[in-house]
């Protein structure tokens, strides 16, 4: 279950090495100035595949558990989906639901870890593999991996990294699932930290901030919505920067 380009890696990975009897994906919506109705990634990537694809409109509805129950998975991954999951179908399958997180649980709970560790100055983070729960990325933890945050690499640049460990870590922890291996952990609450989902109020730069600072800003809200400062009256957005040798 997954929908955006970063569940493309994952779906790719996965359809190597079990078999992947379905993909469930968002409706399909219009893209660009002529409004032309444009399937989604895991869309495409399934039917390249040979991938049956499913795609609700509620995934809450009766008929969408009904289609999901004939398939008779084992488990069901679930990676940037676009809808809550409910109860019925996290228990739906005898391994449940399993997700994969861009960040070293239980910080960065939630829709934007990616950018609000650059944002924050953290020096690593990782892609966590979990049970899921009906919290917010609260379920017990099966694998994790961690790697350290380059001072050059700015969000979309650690995305697509993280998009791939995660992908090689899922393949390598449903085997674990399957043999057994695998165990689940449960979060430490007392660490947990949160990461909304970003808007355009910290895009503003602040410059009595520090140059790290000032960096990871714009590091964090690349591509979007980027940080802005006013060049002689003009909004300007800051896509890069790089840090001098005495910056503090």
């Amino acid at each position: 279950m997954g929908t955006p380009d970063i569940a493309v890696s994952v779906l790719e990975a996965l359809a190597k090495e079990h078999e992947v009897v379905l993909a469930v994906s968002q409706p399909d919506k219009p893209k660009g100035r002529g409004g032309r109705t444009q399937p989604t990634p895991v869309k495409e990537a399934a039917l390249a595949l040979g991938i049956p694809v499913f795609q609700p409109g509620r995934v809450r509805s009766e008929t969408c558990m009904a289609e999901l129950r004939k398939y008779h998975a084992d488990v069901i991954v679930v990676i940037a989906f676009g809808q809550i999951i409910p109860k019925e179908i996290l228990e739906m399958t005898p391994y449940g639901c399993i997700n994969i997180h861009a960040s070293l649980l239980p910080k960065y709970r939630g829709a934007a870890p990616i950018n609000w560790a650059i944002l924050d100055g953290e020096d690593e983070t990782g892609v966590t593999i979990m049970f899921m729960a009906e919290g917010m990325d609260t379920g017990d933890i099966l694998a994790q991996r961690a790697t350290p945050i380059r001072l050059d690499e700015n969000a979309a640049q650690l995305f697509d990294r993280l998009a791939q460990m995660g992908a090689e870590l899922l393949v390598e922890t449903v085997a674990g699932i399957e043999a057994r291996t695998v165990k689940a952990a449960p979060q430490d609450e007392s660490r947990a930290s949160h990461a909304p989902m970003l808007s355009r109020e910290p895009s503003p730069m602040d410059w009595s901030r520090t140059a790290r600072q000032l960096h990871d800003q714009v590091r964090g809200l690349y591509p979007w919505p980027a940080a802005v400062t006013a060049v002689d009256g003009v909004r300007c957005k800051i896509l890069r920067t790089a840090l001098g040798e005495d910056a503090g």
